[in-house]
């Protein structure tokens, strides 16, 4: 017996509409909003390169802050 690999978007879809899953899963019905489809796959991929980036300048800002106290302090203890 021979398993298909479902994936987790199939999962969403599937509660989404049964009824839908189901033409597309095992009856192999193509939605017809095929063009919708693929802007939204690309729109989400861009947020989530925005999301990616995001997460990476704000560590290179903790970096800096970090950095610029750790000068700061350096110069303060050096005077004394």
């Amino acid at each position: 017996m021979s398993y298909q690999r479902i994936q987790a978007s199939e999962i969403a879809n599937y509660v989404y509409c049964r009824r839908a899953w189901y033409l597309r899963r095992m009856e192999g019905f193509a939605p017809e909003n095929v063009r919708e489809l693929a802007h939204g796959r690309s729109h989400h991929q861009e947020h989530g390169r925005i999301v990616q980036q995001s997460f990476w300048l704000r560590r290179l800002a903790y970096a800096l802050l970090f950095i610029t106290v750790f000068v700061i302090t350096f110069q303060l203890l050096k005077g004394l």
